[in-house]
């Protein structure tokens, strides 16, 4: 089974091609550019140069969520594009599961899945590393450092942290729990391959779904519609404020 999985999530992108497990061929670009500009030359070029081609695609899988609102709409519509072109199933990955996968082989450790979701959050997810396979441990959330820390300290597993807020943890917790560590640094941030091998469970398990079906989850609302929420909430208070001086 082939399988074309796109990552940009966050400030990388990455695309990469998975033959019955193997990893063939990764794209990996953190130069700056916008993901609309370097995503798909990026597909393009991986496939040509594996003399590849989207027809011989069994599945498009894509970093879903949570992450970037602009990175996960990029991502999703390119996925969607390609399997509204050639017909494949997509599987809707956890991007926080995917950066999970390249350290699964570190059996016995606490995989601490991060990213910066600002307001004083992290996006984060906690797994089990088994070998060849990961344990979930915790949903897919948001949630501040202070309450992170306050669930790493019930479990006695050594600890690594990944993904782009990893170094934010390491240095806000560290000292308060000894026994976290970053992940190296080739295996820190969000890739295309974790991606791949997250898709492969949800095609073993019967998880995909077409691309029309595939869509972001973001796990939070954007700042767009805060500010809108905001704004309605305070026009309700003053309507009201108003109607009770009449």
């Amino acid at each position: 089974m082939n399988i074309l999985a796109l990552e940009s999530s966050a400030t990388a992108c990455s695309a990469a091609l998975c033959r019955d497990g193997a990893l063939i061929a990764q794209s990996f670009q953190r130069g700056g550019l916008t993901h609309s500009r370097t995503l798909l030359p990026m597909i393009r070029d991986m496939l040509d140069n594996c003399g590849e081609s989207l027809e011989n695609v069994d599945v498009i899988g894509a970093a879903a969520g949570p992450g970037s609102f602009t990175g996960l709409r990029i991502g999703v519509a390119t996925a969607k594009g390609l399997a509204w072109a050639g017909g494949q199933p997509c599987a809707p990955c956890s991007t926080l599961e995917s950066m999970a996968w390249p350290l699964a082989h570190m059996e016995g450790k606490l995989i601490v899945c991060a990213m910066d979701a600002r307001r004083g959050q992290v996006y984060n997810a906690l797994f089990l590393a088994r070998g060849d396979s990961l344990e979930r441990i915790s949903p897919d959330r948001a949630i501040s450092l202070e309450e992170l820390e306050g669930e790493l300290k019930n479990f006695q597993f050594f600890k690594i942290v990944v993904g782009d807020g990893a170094r934010l943890c390491y240095n806000t917790l560290r000292e308060r729990i000894p026994d976290l560590a970053l992940a190296p640094v080739h295996l820190r941030m969000q890739s295309a391959w974790g991606v791949a091998r997250a898709a492969q469970r949800l095609a073993a398990e019967g998880s995909l779904v077409s691309g029309g079906e595939l869509a972001p989850v973001y796990h939070r609302l954007s700042q767009a519609e805060r500010e809108r929420l905001e704004r309605e909430q305070n026009t309700k208070f003053t309507i009201e404020g108003d109607q009770n001086h009449v």
